[in-house]
């Protein structure tokens, strides 16, 4: 697989960094369109068709926090692949919760770059992937749609991000099934070792704070001791 043909929404403001990434994407094959702030990046989210979105976190007029949660409150599931001269970690769990699929800190290599987007637009995303055998589930007091991405609890609506409502759907799916932590990777974020199966750990903490009655005794994501996660919905 490579990222030939590939269309990729570069919202960057460093001048030296957009050149730079587009003749390397456009000697991959890609076809790169670029905005300079975060406000026309998300006119042009919105209104084309990209395989993937490349976006700074720091940005002239809207910084790229809000135009994520932006995209994906208008229900644009398009890859997005954050850049960022800060590591920190709540940059990253910000990020993720508002529907980041990969997270890279500046500066970067080039090829790592090349590997996380290849990643990206390998795995269906969740406006393109096929819909489940059934439009909704049911247990305890929470339905989850499959159809409209929603879930509620005793009929109230419950706040997902996109991410934690792939990897519901997932357990779902595979209810009763003992999964691993390398398995979950691959099915939801689309590769064995980007970011860290710990991401994996903290998107399923997430999870437990809106389902279970008590985080700490799950009854419905269990924990499966030095390998992964179980589905008891």
């Amino acid at each position: 697989m490579s990222v030939h043909g590939k269309r990729v929404l570069l919202i960057e403001d460093e001048s030296g960094l957009v050149r730079t990434l587009t003749d390397r994407l456009n000697s991959e094959g890609c076809v790169v369109f670029h905005a300079a702030d975060g406000e026309k990046g998300e006119l042009m989210a919105a209104g084309g068709k990209f395989d993937i979105i490349l976006l700074d976190v720091m940005l002239p007029k809207k910084n790229g926090f809000d135009v994520l949660r932006d995209l994906r409150k208008q229900d644009i599931h398009t890859p997005v692949l954050m850049l960022t001269a800060r590591g920190q970690v709540n940059e990253k769990v910000i990020g993720f919760k508002l529907g980041a699929d990969d997270y890279l800190t500046k500066p970067f290599e080039m090829l790592e770059l090349l590997a996380r987007i290849e990643s990206l637009v390998r795995r269906p995303t969740l406006s393109g992937a096929a819909p489940s055998t059934v439009p909704s589930y049911t247990f305890g007091t929470f339905t989850v749609d499959f159809r409209t991405m929603e879930m509620t609890r005793s009929g109230k609506p419950i706040d997902l991000s996109a991410r934690e409502f792939q990897l519901l759907r997932y357990f779902i799916e595979h209810r009763g099934t003992a999964l691993s932590r390398e398995v979950i990777l691959n099915n939801v974020w689309g590769y064995d070792s980007m970011p860290t199966t710990r991401t994996i750990d903290t998107h399923v903490t997430w999870l437990r704070q809106k389902l279970e009655e008590n985080p700490k005794f799950p009854k419905y994501i269990l924990t499966v001791h030095g390998f992964g996660y179980k589905f008891a919905g």
